[in-house]
């Protein structure tokens, strides 16, 4: 009933097998991939012929997690999987870069593939995985695929590269300092196709060393899926690329100089308003047969490509007429907004960003319900792209996959120089408001973000900058490496290349390419050009930064005490009584963790300093010599109770109220009585012993030897 296939290799320390044939059989192409006890299965489906009048590729790609597959069951009310998590659309488009520009150009049939975690064994991530399933699939579906791609996730400790480093080890990697790197890298044979890291300050030969590690250890495992789709993929295909090589004469003829001269505007605006009209003109010269052909945006898009190309590469000309390797104009402001904790407005050229720092407590963190567990997170980054950005009319709704994925580039970049939980015990969002863009807005974020933090008074370990490259590369190998691009030269280019971190190093990279793939070479000159880029926006980003940024008033004060875990008890109290009223008492918020750490928050210093006495007086012990300020509870015969520590009383005996002789204590005391008291020790049975003739009650403060005496 079945013809099943599997296949096998060693990959690390664990075993990689694909397997096909037995599920989902009615799928264009299916494979399970497992990689120890992690399992993902890839199916793909796509139209055999595509959409009248579509003049783009129709690419969709899911990656779902199931909760099963790590017996868990869904958080919420209806208990069930709903709309995607971060992790699963980061995923998916961790997937759909490497495979959409290995698709044969001209194909615009529509093409879904769908990776579904079926188990997960909580060590080995189960994204490195259905990017490999993904791949045999594509490879085996018979769709015109240039494939296989594999993929490897890369760690880095102790000057090692690590393939494929556990799920624990690459959690929190901020507070793990012996792992400076989580680096996923996706290639062909011949050609490194995607980069993702967060990294900790590696230098640029280091992280050039991690992608070529990683590229040669997904080697075997491109063997393995060519070895399976020897004996099971399908026929392919039968797609001949669409000739309007004579479509593409006529427009080029109809409108190259015009357009020339169009790409030559630096104005953003100006320069849409015109290319549009060329494109008006052209269409206005063509017949109606050439108006109804469905290649002639495929033809309008390949006359804008030659002309931007064309001179970066023979004349090393932009089309805002920098250099290759010029950074536009950058202005920094730090301040903008009166009221938020830190705020700045990052600038460079047409691009820019106002982003927004806010300081919150622990109850402020975020909770992530993951396959492999439940963590927090306390720092965040949100990214808003609004249609205003770029001139725009569009549907506004809630962030997509392009708002998630530039947040998530910007987080990596900027988590790395967070200060330590312990030392800066805050929850931080960034929000970064993008209200103008020609060219990266994420590297925008980054800066922006940096210069936010700071002006928040959050103690970064340095600032951090990023950058964005491009590349055009001809047929014939000649090549340019474009810093800062523009938005036309992003969507014209055939790279994306972003680099971002601190004058030290590093800390976050990613690349995207349109080709088949770059070399070592244009890799290794693309980080050096983009370090030189990085460094020089540090300096003007400096310019805004003048001396230590102050706390802002309006921020939560934050204070830590750590107590024995035997005392969490005591102070929560039955039901949470007693910290109830320790918050309702001073006004401050506490929030205490498993570990003993207690942090006591609130813009008021008088509130945090009375929360911060009555968890001390639960928690600390009475020192024996020490002076105490009580309260009188209960007058006896022989002598006087006085609540002096918290909830702790002692007695003080007759005998050591004053420096004379008394019938009753009540002659000189009564119930409610402020007063001042020394703890003189313990009895036998434990009990407090008290004296207030040793002490001065004006002062508090201990009577001298000749008075007790007297």
């Amino acid at each position: 009933m079945f013809n099943e296939v599997k296949k096998s290799i060693q990959w690390g320390e664990e075993t990689l097998t694909l397997e096909t044939g037995k599920v989902a059989r009615q799928a264009d192409g299916t494979v399970i991939a497992t990689l120890g006890e992690t399992s993902v299965m890839a199916n793909v489906t796509f139209a055999k012929a595509p959409k009248p009048g579509q003049d783009f590729f129709p690419l969709t790609v899911h990656y779902q997690e199931k909760y099963y597959a790590a017996g868990k069951v869904p958080g919420g009310f209806f208990k069930r999987e709903a709309r995607p998590t971060e992790k699963e659309t980061l995923t998916a488009r961790l997937i759909d870069r490497p495979i959409r520009p290995l698709f044969v150009p001209g194909f615009k049939h529509e093409v879904l593939v769908m990776c579904t975690v079926l188990s997960h064994d909580l060590v080995n991530d189960p994204d490195v995985v259905a990017m490999i399933a993904a791949s045999a699939a594509l490879t085996i579906s018979g769709a015109p695929f240039r494939g296989p791609i594999a993929c490897a996730r890369v760690g880095y400790e102790d000057g090692d590269y690590i393939l494929n480093p556990t799920v624990d080890d690459m959690q929190g990697l901020r507070n793990n300092p012996d792992q400076r790197l989580d680096l996923v890298v996706a290639g062909t044979k011949d050609a490194v196709m995607m980069v993702e890291s967060e990294a900790y300050e590696l230098t640029e030969e280091e992280m050039l060393g991690a992608v070529n590690f990683a590229h040669a250890q997904i080697q075997p495992v491109i063997d393995l899926i060519i070895d399976l789709a020897e004996e099971t993929a399908k026929e392919p295909f039968e797609f001949i690329a669409p000739d309007y090589s004579e479509l593409y004469g006529v427009v080029a003829a109809a409108g190259e100089d015009a357009m020339r001269a169009a790409y030559a505007i630096s104005d953003k605006q100006e320069r849409t308003a015109a290319v549009a009209a060329v494109k008006e003109t052209i269409k206005a010269a063509l017949s109606e047969e050439q108006l109804e052909d469905a290649n002639l945006g495929a033809a309008l898009k390949k006359l804008e490509s030659g002309v931007l190309r064309g001179d970066v590469v023979k004349n090393g000309r932009r089309i805002d007429g920098r250099a290759l390797d010029e950074i536009r104009p950058i202005v920094s402001q730090t301040g903008f907004l009166p009221r938020t904790h830190g705020s700045a407005l990052f600038t460079r050229g047409e691009t820019q960003g106002l982003v927004v720092t806010t300081l919150g407590t622990g109850d402020d963190e975020q909770i992530i319900d993951a396959l492999h567990g439940n963590f927090r997170s306390n720092f965040m980054l949100h990214y808003n792209f609004p249609p205003y950005s770029v001139g725009e009319v569009g549907r506004v709704s809630g962030p997509g996959r392009r708002e998630i994925g530039h947040g998530k580039l910007a987080w990596r970049a900027l988590q790395a120089v967070l200060p330590a939980p312990t030392d800066f015990p805050y929850t931080v969002r960034v929000v970064s408001e993008i209200t103008e863009s020609n060219g990266s807005s994420s590297m925008a974020s980054v800066c922006g973000g940096s210069l936010s933090m700071m002006d928040a008074g959050v103690p970064l370990k340095a600032p951090v900058a990023g950058v964005a490259m491009g590349l055009v590369l001809e047929e014939d190998g000649s090549y340019g490496i474009l810093s800062d691009i523009l938005g036309d030269e992003d969507h014209l280019g055939d790279m994306d290349f972003k680099v971002a971190g601190t004058e030290n190093g590093i800390t976050s990279l990613q690349m995207d390419i349109k080709v088949a793939g770059i070399t070592p070479e244009i890799m290794e000159k693309a980080l050096a050009q983009a370090k030189a880029g990085r460094l020089h926006i540090l300096d003007e980003m400096a310019k805004a930064i003048t001396g230590a940024q102050e706390f802002s008033v309006h921020a939560p004060r934050i204070e830590t005490m750590n107590i024995p875990t035997d005392k969490i008890r005591e102070v929560i109290g039955s039901g949470g009584k007693v910290i109830r009223e320790i918050v309702e008492v001073s006004g401050a918020k506490v929030d205490i963790n498993d570990d003993g750490v207690i942090k006591i928050a609130s813009p008021n210093g008088e509130a945090i300093k009375k929360a911060y006495e009555m968890i001390h007086s639960i928690v600390a012990e009475p020192e024996e010599g020490a002076i105490y300020e009580g309260t009188v509870v209960k007058i006896v015969d022989f002598g006087a109770f006085v609540n002096f520590f918290g909830k702790r009383d002692g007695l003080v005996h007759v005998s050591q109220i004053e420096n004379r002789r008394l019938n009753h204590p009540s002659d000189v005391l009564k119930e409610g009585q402020k007063v001042w008291v020394k703890l003189l020790g313990f009895d036998d049975r434990g009990k407090v012993r008290l004296s207030m003739k040793v002490v001065d009650q004006e002062t508090g403060t201990e009577a001298k030897q000749e008075e007790a005496a007297d």
